[in-house]
Protein backbone atom coordinates (compact mmCIF):
# COMPACT_ATOMS: atom_id res chain seq x y z
CA UNK A 1 0.00 0.00 0.00
CA UNK A 2 2.59 2.57 1.12
CA UNK A 3 4.82 1.89 -1.88
CA UNK A 4 2.08 2.72 -4.44
CA UNK A 5 0.78 5.94 -2.85
CA UNK A 6 1.81 9.20 -4.52
CA UNK A 7 2.58 11.66 -1.70
CA UNK A 8 2.37 14.62 -4.08
CA UNK A 9 2.48 17.24 -5.23
CA UNK A 10 0.65 16.23 -8.41
CA UNK A 11 0.93 19.80 -9.70
CA UNK A 12 4.41 21.24 -8.97
CA UNK A 13 3.56 24.84 -9.82
CA UNK A 14 3.56 25.81 -6.12
CA UNK A 15 6.00 23.41 -4.41
CA UNK A 16 8.56 23.61 -7.16
CA UNK A 17 11.49 22.85 -4.81
CA UNK A 18 10.21 19.42 -3.73
CA UNK A 19 13.35 17.55 -4.79
CA UNK A 20 15.45 19.51 -2.26
CA UNK A 21 12.91 19.26 0.57
CA UNK A 22 13.48 17.00 3.56
CA UNK A 23 10.17 15.20 2.90
CA UNK A 24 11.65 13.73 -0.31
CA UNK A 25 14.58 12.24 1.62
CA UNK A 26 12.29 10.83 4.34
CA UNK A 27 10.02 9.22 1.74
CA UNK A 28 13.11 7.54 0.26
CA UNK A 29 14.05 6.15 3.68
CA UNK A 30 16.82 8.67 4.42
CA UNK A 31 15.98 9.79 7.95
CA UNK A 32 18.01 12.72 9.28
CA UNK A 33 16.68 12.45 12.84
CA UNK A 34 15.93 15.32 15.19
CA UNK A 35 17.27 18.78 14.38
CA UNK A 36 19.74 20.52 16.68
CA UNK A 37 17.79 23.47 18.00
CA UNK A 38 19.77 26.63 18.75
CA UNK A 39 18.20 28.94 21.28
CA UNK A 40 20.49 30.07 24.08
CA UNK A 41 18.19 31.76 26.60
CA UNK A 42 18.97 29.57 29.63
CA UNK A 43 21.45 32.12 31.03
CA UNK A 44 19.19 35.17 30.64
CA UNK A 45 18.03 34.92 34.25
CA UNK A 46 21.60 35.59 35.39
CA UNK A 47 21.33 39.17 34.13
CA UNK A 48 20.38 41.49 36.97
CA UNK A 49 18.75 44.66 35.64
CA UNK A 50 18.38 47.84 37.64
CA UNK A 51 15.14 49.84 37.57
CA UNK A 52 16.75 52.33 35.19
CA UNK A 53 17.81 49.52 32.85
CA UNK A 54 14.28 48.07 32.79
CA UNK A 55 12.98 51.50 31.84
CA UNK A 56 15.44 51.68 28.93
CA UNK A 57 14.56 48.13 27.81
CA UNK A 58 10.89 49.12 27.72
CA UNK A 59 11.70 52.23 25.67
CA UNK A 60 13.56 50.01 23.19
CA UNK A 61 10.43 47.89 22.62
CA UNK A 62 11.37 44.79 24.63
CA UNK A 63 9.47 45.38 27.87
CA UNK A 64 7.04 42.50 27.42
CA UNK A 65 9.46 40.22 25.63
CA UNK A 66 12.05 40.26 28.42
CA UNK A 67 9.52 38.71 30.84
CA UNK A 68 9.28 35.44 28.86
CA UNK A 69 11.27 32.75 30.70
CA UNK A 70 13.24 29.95 29.11
CA UNK A 71 10.69 27.46 27.78
CA UNK A 72 11.95 23.91 27.36
CA UNK A 73 12.11 23.08 23.67
CA UNK A 74 10.60 19.90 22.25
CA UNK A 75 13.17 19.23 19.52
CA UNK A 76 11.15 16.37 18.06
CA UNK A 77 8.01 18.49 17.69
CA UNK A 78 10.01 21.33 16.15
CA UNK A 79 11.66 18.88 13.73
CA UNK A 80 8.29 17.43 12.66
CA UNK A 81 6.88 20.91 12.06
CA UNK A 82 9.92 21.81 9.96
CA UNK A 83 9.22 18.78 7.75
CA UNK A 84 5.89 20.42 6.87
CA UNK A 85 7.28 23.92 6.26
CA UNK A 86 7.59 25.11 2.67
CA UNK A 87 9.83 28.05 1.85
CA UNK A 88 8.09 28.48 -1.51
CA UNK A 89 5.01 29.78 0.35
CA UNK A 90 6.31 30.48 3.89
CA UNK A 91 3.57 28.21 5.22
CA UNK A 92 3.12 24.80 6.82
CA UNK A 93 1.48 22.36 4.39
CA UNK A 94 -0.85 20.28 6.56
CA UNK A 95 -3.67 17.88 5.62
CA UNK A 96 -6.23 20.58 6.53
CA UNK A 97 -4.63 23.23 4.31
CA UNK A 98 -1.92 25.84 4.66
CA UNK A 99 -1.18 27.53 7.99
CA UNK A 100 1.57 29.88 9.07
CA UNK A 101 2.99 31.97 11.90
CA UNK A 102 1.64 35.49 11.37
CA UNK A 103 2.37 38.97 12.68
CA UNK A 104 -0.61 38.48 15.00
CA UNK A 105 1.10 35.46 16.58
CA UNK A 106 4.28 37.49 17.13
CA UNK A 107 2.43 40.35 18.86
CA UNK A 108 0.35 38.13 21.13
CA UNK A 109 2.85 35.36 21.89
CA UNK A 110 6.02 37.45 22.25
CA UNK A 111 4.74 40.98 22.88
CA UNK A 112 7.08 42.45 20.26
CA UNK A 113 6.08 45.43 18.09
CA UNK A 114 5.38 44.51 14.46
CA UNK A 115 4.82 48.02 13.15
CA UNK A 116 7.48 50.63 12.56
CA UNK A 117 10.78 51.05 10.74
CA UNK A 118 12.28 48.00 9.05
CA UNK A 119 15.11 46.47 11.07
CA UNK A 120 18.03 47.55 8.93
CA UNK A 121 21.20 49.49 9.55
CA UNK A 122 24.31 50.91 7.99
CA UNK A 123 27.54 49.01 7.50
CA UNK A 124 30.06 49.92 10.22
CA UNK A 125 33.33 48.57 11.57
CA UNK A 126 32.44 46.07 14.38
CA UNK A 127 35.35 47.10 16.61
CA UNK A 128 34.44 50.77 16.47
CA UNK A 129 30.80 49.98 17.16
CA UNK A 130 31.71 48.03 20.32
CA UNK A 131 34.11 50.74 21.47
CA UNK A 132 31.58 53.54 20.99
CA UNK A 133 28.46 51.80 22.34
CA UNK A 134 29.83 49.31 24.89
CA UNK A 135 33.04 51.04 25.94
CA UNK A 136 35.16 47.93 25.29
CA UNK A 137 36.00 45.53 22.49
CA UNK A 138 36.26 41.72 22.79
CA UNK A 139 39.61 40.21 21.83
CA UNK A 140 38.11 37.62 19.46
CA UNK A 141 35.71 39.73 17.40
CA UNK A 142 35.77 37.43 14.39
CA UNK A 143 33.44 38.00 11.45
CA UNK A 144 31.62 40.77 13.26
CA UNK A 145 30.32 38.28 15.84
CA UNK A 146 30.63 38.70 19.61
CA UNK A 147 30.34 35.83 22.08
CA UNK A 148 27.27 35.83 24.31
CA UNK A 149 29.44 34.63 27.19
CA UNK A 150 31.65 37.74 26.86
CA UNK A 151 28.61 40.01 27.02
CA UNK A 152 27.34 38.26 30.14
CA UNK A 153 30.71 38.26 31.90
CA UNK A 154 31.28 41.98 31.25
CA UNK A 155 27.80 43.50 31.52
CA UNK A 156 25.35 41.24 33.40
CA UNK A 157 25.60 43.18 36.69
CA UNK A 158 25.18 46.94 36.45
CA UNK A 159 25.75 48.89 39.69
CA UNK A 160 22.64 50.61 41.02
CA UNK A 161 24.50 53.92 41.28
CA UNK A 162 26.23 53.65 37.90
CA UNK A 163 26.53 56.84 35.82
CA UNK A 164 24.07 57.27 32.97
CA UNK A 165 26.62 56.35 30.27
CA UNK A 166 27.62 53.13 32.05
CA UNK A 167 23.98 52.15 32.60
CA UNK A 168 23.26 52.69 28.92
CA UNK A 169 26.25 50.56 27.89
CA UNK A 170 25.17 47.71 30.18
CA UNK A 171 21.64 47.95 28.79
CA UNK A 172 22.81 47.88 25.17
CA UNK A 173 24.86 44.78 25.97
CA UNK A 174 21.78 43.18 27.55
CA UNK A 175 19.60 43.94 24.52
CA UNK A 176 22.25 42.56 22.16
CA UNK A 177 22.45 39.43 24.32
CA UNK A 178 18.65 39.18 24.48
CA UNK A 179 18.11 39.22 20.71
CA UNK A 180 21.22 37.10 20.11
CA UNK A 181 20.00 34.22 22.23
CA UNK A 182 16.34 34.34 21.14
CA UNK A 183 14.86 35.97 18.03
CA UNK A 184 18.18 36.31 16.17
CA UNK A 185 19.92 33.19 17.47
CA UNK A 186 22.21 31.53 14.96
CA UNK A 187 23.49 28.04 14.23
CA UNK A 188 27.08 29.25 14.69
CA UNK A 189 26.80 28.69 18.43
CA UNK A 190 27.18 31.08 21.30
CA UNK A 191 27.54 34.29 19.24
CA UNK A 192 25.55 37.30 18.03
CA UNK A 193 26.26 39.75 15.22
CA UNK A 194 27.39 43.24 16.21
CA UNK A 195 25.28 44.67 13.35
CA UNK A 196 22.24 44.91 15.69
CA UNK A 197 24.11 47.02 18.26
CA UNK A 198 23.87 50.43 16.49
CA UNK A 199 20.08 50.10 16.53
CA UNK A 200 20.26 50.32 20.35
CA UNK A 201 22.35 53.49 20.38
CA UNK A 202 19.32 55.63 21.26
CA UNK A 203 16.66 53.72 23.18
CA UNK A 204 13.73 55.90 22.08
CA UNK A 205 14.74 55.36 18.45
CA UNK A 206 15.17 51.62 19.04
CA UNK A 207 11.53 51.49 20.13
CA UNK A 208 10.45 52.66 16.67
CA UNK A 209 11.68 49.51 14.91
CA UNK A 210 9.37 46.63 13.97
CA UNK A 211 11.32 44.06 16.00
CA UNK A 212 8.53 41.49 15.80
CA UNK A 213 8.39 41.67 12.01
CA UNK A 214 12.16 41.19 11.88
CA UNK A 215 11.93 38.24 14.26
CA UNK A 216 9.36 36.62 11.96
CA UNK A 217 11.50 37.27 8.87
CA UNK A 218 14.44 35.65 10.65
CA UNK A 219 12.33 32.63 11.69
CA UNK A 220 10.85 32.22 8.20
CA UNK A 221 14.38 32.10 6.80
CA UNK A 222 15.53 29.65 9.47
CA UNK A 223 12.54 27.37 8.82
CA UNK A 224 13.17 27.49 5.09
CA UNK A 225 16.82 26.56 5.51
CA UNK A 226 16.04 23.76 7.98
CA UNK A 227 13.43 22.29 5.62
CA UNK A 228 16.15 21.42 3.10
CA UNK A 229 17.39 17.83 3.19
CA UNK A 230 21.00 19.05 3.50
CA UNK A 231 20.44 20.77 6.87
CA UNK A 232 20.59 19.39 10.43
CA UNK A 233 20.20 22.52 12.60
CA UNK A 234 17.69 25.32 13.15
CA UNK A 235 17.83 28.67 14.92
CA UNK A 236 15.66 31.77 15.34
CA UNK A 237 12.76 32.16 17.77
CA UNK A 238 11.96 28.50 18.39
CA UNK A 239 9.94 29.52 21.44
CA UNK A 240 7.61 31.37 19.04
CA UNK A 241 7.39 28.31 16.77
CA UNK A 242 6.66 25.92 19.63
CA UNK A 243 4.12 28.15 21.38
CA UNK A 244 2.39 28.75 18.03
CA UNK A 245 1.99 24.99 17.68
CA UNK A 246 0.73 24.64 21.27
CA UNK A 247 -1.96 27.25 20.70
CA UNK A 248 -3.09 26.10 17.26
CA UNK A 249 -2.53 22.34 16.92
CA UNK A 250 -3.63 19.46 19.11
CA UNK A 251 -0.26 17.75 18.76
CA UNK A 252 2.19 17.23 21.63
CA UNK A 253 0.76 19.89 23.93
CA UNK A 254 2.15 19.64 27.48
CA UNK A 255 0.09 19.02 30.57
CA UNK A 256 0.15 21.53 33.40
CA UNK A 257 1.24 21.19 37.01
CA UNK A 258 -0.72 24.34 37.75
CA UNK A 259 -3.58 26.21 36.13
CA UNK A 260 -2.70 27.79 32.77
CA UNK A 261 -1.49 31.37 32.94
CA UNK A 262 -4.28 32.62 30.67
CA UNK A 263 -4.37 36.08 32.22
CA UNK A 264 -0.74 36.87 31.45
CA UNK A 265 0.70 38.80 28.56
CA UNK A 266 2.52 37.99 26.37
CA UNK A 267 0.67 34.73 25.81
CA UNK A 268 3.84 32.64 25.65
CA UNK A 269 3.75 32.93 29.45
CA UNK A 270 0.87 30.47 29.40
CA UNK A 271 3.42 27.68 28.96
CA UNK A 272 5.48 28.78 31.94
CA UNK A 273 5.45 26.12 34.66
CA UNK A 274 4.16 23.29 32.51
CA UNK A 275 4.45 19.73 33.75
CA UNK A 276 7.94 18.33 33.36
CA UNK A 277 6.80 14.72 32.92
CA UNK A 278 7.12 12.76 29.67
CA UNK A 279 4.96 13.80 26.73
CA UNK A 280 2.44 11.41 25.22
CA UNK A 281 4.12 11.65 21.79
CA UNK A 282 7.73 12.50 22.39
CA UNK A 283 9.49 11.22 19.27
CA UNK A 284 9.64 12.61 15.76
CA UNK A 285 7.94 9.59 14.14
CA UNK A 286 4.91 9.93 16.42
CA UNK A 287 4.66 13.65 15.76
CA UNK A 288 5.07 13.08 12.03
CA UNK A 289 2.20 10.58 12.01
CA UNK A 290 0.05 12.97 14.03
CA UNK A 291 0.67 15.80 11.55
CA UNK A 292 0.18 13.49 8.54
CA UNK A 293 -3.27 12.54 9.89
CA UNK A 294 -4.27 15.97 11.25
CA UNK A 295 -8.02 16.59 11.19
CA UNK A 296 -9.89 19.93 11.22
CA UNK A 297 -10.97 19.13 14.79
CA UNK A 298 -7.29 19.11 15.79
CA UNK A 299 -6.85 22.76 14.73
CA UNK A 300 -7.72 25.91 16.69
CA UNK A 301 -8.16 28.45 13.95
CA UNK A 302 -8.84 31.33 16.37
CA UNK A 303 -6.92 30.42 19.55
CA UNK A 304 -6.77 33.95 20.97
CA UNK A 305 -10.45 34.78 20.51
CA UNK A 306 -11.42 34.23 24.15
CA UNK A 307 -8.20 35.46 25.74
CA UNK A 308 -8.47 38.92 27.23
CA UNK A 309 -5.39 40.90 26.31
CA UNK A 310 -7.04 44.33 26.38
CA UNK A 311 -5.54 45.34 29.71
CA UNK A 312 -2.06 44.06 28.93
CA UNK A 313 -1.16 44.69 25.30
CA UNK A 314 -1.26 48.46 25.68
CA UNK A 315 0.26 50.51 22.91
CA UNK A 316 1.31 47.59 20.70
CA UNK A 317 -2.27 46.33 20.38
CA UNK A 318 -2.83 48.89 17.62
CA UNK A 319 -0.29 47.09 15.46
CA UNK A 320 -2.66 44.09 15.22
CA UNK A 321 -4.21 45.88 12.26
CA UNK A 322 -1.21 44.54 10.32
CA UNK A 323 -1.94 40.92 11.18
CA UNK A 324 -3.42 40.31 7.71
CA UNK A 325 -1.03 42.54 5.76
CA UNK A 326 0.34 40.88 2.63
CA UNK A 327 3.77 42.43 2.81
CA UNK A 328 7.50 41.78 2.98
CA UNK A 329 9.20 41.27 6.35
CA UNK A 330 12.72 42.64 6.64
CA UNK A 331 15.65 41.86 8.91
CA UNK A 332 18.83 43.43 7.53
CA UNK A 333 19.69 41.37 4.43
CA UNK A 334 16.72 39.00 4.85
CA UNK A 335 13.45 39.69 3.04
CA UNK A 336 10.61 37.19 3.48
CA UNK A 337 7.01 37.34 2.29
CA UNK A 338 4.16 37.43 4.84
CA UNK A 339 1.25 35.76 3.00
CA UNK A 340 -1.92 35.83 5.13
CA UNK A 341 -4.03 35.39 1.97
CA UNK A 342 -2.99 31.72 2.06
CA UNK A 343 -4.15 31.25 5.67
CA UNK A 344 -7.34 33.31 5.96
CA UNK A 345 -9.04 30.83 8.28
CA UNK A 346 -6.54 31.97 10.93
CA UNK A 347 -8.31 35.36 10.76
CA UNK A 348 -11.87 34.01 10.84
CA UNK A 349 -12.36 34.21 7.06
CA UNK A 350 -13.17 31.60 4.44
CA UNK A 351 -10.24 30.39 2.33
CA UNK A 352 -10.38 30.77 -1.46
CA UNK A 353 -7.72 29.50 -3.84
CA UNK A 354 -4.84 31.96 -3.24
CA UNK A 355 -2.92 33.81 -5.88
CA UNK A 356 0.33 32.37 -7.22
CA UNK A 357 3.46 33.25 -5.26
CA UNK A 358 6.13 34.76 -7.51
CA UNK A 359 9.63 33.44 -7.01
CA UNK A 360 11.68 36.15 -5.36
CA UNK A 361 15.17 37.07 -4.26
CA UNK A 362 15.31 36.69 -0.46
CA UNK A 363 18.24 39.05 -0.01
CA UNK A 364 18.56 42.80 0.46
CA UNK A 365 21.76 44.79 0.12
CA UNK A 366 23.15 46.53 3.17
CA UNK A 367 22.34 50.22 3.11
CA UNK A 368 25.03 52.75 2.36
CA UNK A 369 26.50 54.81 5.17
CA UNK A 370 24.46 57.86 4.21
CA UNK A 371 21.04 56.16 4.20
CA UNK A 372 18.45 57.62 6.56
CA UNK A 373 15.79 55.37 8.07
CA UNK A 374 14.49 57.89 10.59
CA UNK A 375 11.63 58.98 8.30
CA UNK A 376 9.99 56.16 6.41
CA UNK A 377 8.24 58.43 3.94
CA UNK A 378 11.58 59.96 2.96
CA UNK A 379 13.41 56.65 2.65
CA UNK A 380 15.43 56.65 -0.54
CA UNK A 381 14.85 53.34 -2.27
CA UNK A 382 17.67 52.23 -4.48
CA UNK A 383 18.52 49.32 -6.74
CA UNK A 384 16.81 45.97 -6.45
CA UNK A 385 15.80 46.70 -2.81
CA UNK A 386 13.14 49.10 -4.00
CA UNK A 387 10.25 46.65 -4.41
CA UNK A 388 10.76 44.86 -1.08
CA UNK A 389 11.15 48.04 0.95
CA UNK A 390 8.22 49.69 -0.79
CA UNK A 391 5.97 46.76 0.10
CA UNK A 392 6.87 47.20 3.77
CA UNK A 393 6.30 50.96 3.61
CA UNK A 394 2.88 50.29 2.05
CA UNK A 395 2.00 47.57 4.58
CA UNK A 396 -1.18 49.32 5.74
CA UNK A 397 -2.43 49.47 2.15
CA UNK A 398 -1.89 45.72 1.67
CA UNK A 399 -4.27 44.32 4.29
CA UNK A 400 -6.19 41.35 2.86
CA UNK A 401 -9.95 41.93 2.64
CA UNK A 402 -12.75 39.38 3.03
CA UNK A 403 -14.14 37.99 -0.22
CA UNK A 404 -17.91 37.83 -0.42
CA UNK A 405 -18.26 34.46 -2.20
CA UNK A 406 -15.81 31.69 -1.33
CA UNK A 407 -16.05 28.00 -2.21
CA UNK A 408 -13.77 26.18 0.27
CA UNK A 409 -14.51 22.85 -1.42
CA UNK A 410 -12.87 24.22 -4.55
CA UNK A 411 -9.93 25.36 -2.40
CA UNK A 412 -9.41 21.88 -0.92
CA UNK A 413 -9.66 20.28 -4.37
CA UNK A 414 -6.95 22.63 -5.60
CA UNK A 415 -4.88 22.13 -2.45
CA UNK A 416 -4.95 18.33 -2.77
CA UNK A 417 -3.23 18.69 -6.14
CA UNK A 418 -0.49 21.14 -5.19
CA UNK A 419 0.46 19.92 -1.69
CA UNK A 420 2.69 17.20 -0.28
CA UNK A 421 0.13 14.89 1.34
CA UNK A 422 2.46 12.73 3.41
CA UNK A 423 5.88 13.12 4.96
CA UNK A 424 6.12 9.60 6.41
CA UNK A 425 5.03 6.58 4.41
CA UNK A 426 1.56 5.38 5.43
CA UNK A 427 1.78 2.08 7.27
CA UNK A 428 0.89 -0.90 5.10
CA UNK A 429 -2.06 -3.09 6.06
CA UNK A 430 0.26 -6.04 6.74
CA UNK A 431 2.55 -3.95 8.98
CA UNK A 432 -0.41 -2.59 10.94
CA UNK A 433 -1.81 -6.10 11.40
CA UNK A 434 1.53 -7.44 12.64
CA UNK A 435 1.95 -4.48 15.01
CA UNK A 436 -1.49 -5.06 16.55
CA UNK A 437 -0.82 -8.79 16.96
CA UNK A 438 2.53 -8.09 18.65
CA UNK A 439 0.94 -5.58 21.00
CA UNK A 440 -1.86 -7.95 22.01
CA UNK A 441 0.62 -10.79 22.55
CA UNK A 442 2.71 -8.54 24.79
CA UNK A 443 -0.36 -7.61 26.84
CA UNK A 444 -1.28 -11.29 27.18
CA UNK A 445 2.27 -12.22 28.26
CA UNK A 446 2.35 -9.48 30.89
CA UNK A 447 -1.02 -10.56 32.25
CA UNK A 448 0.14 -14.20 32.43
CA UNK A 449 3.27 -13.20 34.36
CA UNK A 450 1.42 -11.74 37.37
CA UNK A 451 1.48 -14.03 40.49
CA UNK A 452 -2.25 -14.58 41.00
CA UNK A 453 -1.73 -16.53 44.24
CA UNK A 454 -0.61 -13.34 46.00
CA UNK A 455 -3.69 -11.32 45.03
CA UNK A 456 -7.03 -10.89 46.76
CA UNK A 457 -10.21 -12.02 45.04
CA UNK A 458 -11.01 -8.63 43.48
CA UNK A 459 -7.55 -8.28 41.93
CA UNK A 460 -7.64 -11.88 40.65
CA UNK A 461 -11.00 -11.25 39.05
CA UNK A 462 -9.68 -8.09 37.32
CA UNK A 463 -6.57 -9.95 36.15
CA UNK A 464 -8.69 -12.80 34.77
CA UNK A 465 -10.77 -10.30 32.81
CA UNK A 466 -7.61 -8.76 31.32
CA UNK A 467 -6.25 -12.21 30.42
CA UNK A 468 -9.53 -13.30 28.81
CA UNK A 469 -9.80 -10.08 26.79
CA UNK A 470 -6.18 -10.32 25.60
CA UNK A 471 -6.38 -14.00 24.68
CA UNK A 472 -9.75 -13.55 22.95
CA UNK A 473 -8.32 -10.71 20.86
CA UNK A 474 -5.35 -12.87 19.94
CA UNK A 475 -7.64 -15.72 18.94
CA UNK A 476 -9.67 -13.35 16.77
CA UNK A 477 -6.54 -12.04 15.08
CA UNK A 478 -4.20 -15.02 14.88
CA UNK A 479 -6.79 -17.81 14.85
CA UNK A 480 -8.33 -16.37 11.74
CA UNK A 481 -5.75 -14.01 10.27
CA UNK A 482 -7.81 -13.30 7.19
CA UNK A 483 -10.76 -12.30 9.34
CA UNK A 484 -8.44 -10.14 11.44
CA UNK A 485 -7.04 -8.42 8.41
CA UNK A 486 -10.56 -7.89 7.06
CA UNK A 487 -11.60 -6.25 10.34
CA UNK A 488 -8.72 -3.79 10.14
CA UNK A 489 -9.29 -3.05 6.47
CA UNK A 490 -13.01 -2.43 7.00
CA UNK A 491 -12.30 -0.21 10.01
CA UNK A 492 -9.88 1.92 8.00
CA UNK A 493 -12.27 2.20 5.06
CA UNK A 494 -15.12 3.12 7.41
CA UNK A 495 -13.00 5.94 8.85
CA UNK A 496 -12.71 7.34 5.33
CA UNK A 497 -16.35 6.62 4.40
CA UNK A 498 -18.84 6.24 7.31
CA UNK A 499 -21.44 4.65 4.96
CA UNK A 500 -19.41 1.43 4.69
CA UNK A 501 -20.85 -1.35 6.89
CA UNK A 502 -19.02 -4.15 8.72
CA UNK A 503 -18.63 -7.25 6.54
CA UNK A 504 -17.94 -9.71 9.34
Amino acid sequence: MGSTIDPGPIDISVLYDQDNHISSAIWDGQERGVLRCHEHSSMLEQWKLTAKQIELVEKAGFGYFRTIPTISLDNSLISALVERWRRETNTFHLPVGEMTITLEDVVLLLGLPVDGKPVMGVTRTPGKVCENLLGKVPEDLNGGMVKLTWLKECFSKCPEDAPVEETERHTRAYLLYLVGCTIFSTTTGNKVSVMYLPLFEKFDEAGKFAWGAAALAFLYRALGNASLKSQSTISGSLTLLQCWSYYRLNVGNPKFNDEPNDGCFPFALRWKGRASGPRSNSNIVSYRKALDSLQPSDVKWLPYKDLDSSSSVGDIKESLILRASKTVLICFDKAERHLPDRCLRQFGMLQPVPMDVPRWERKIRALDQGSDLSKETDLQLKGKNQAELREWLERRLRIVQVEEVVDEIKYMEWYERITRKFVGRPESLESEFQRIVAAMREIADIADSFPADRMDSRDRKSLDEIKNAAHKSLMDLVGDSKKGRRKIATKRKREDDPTIKDDY
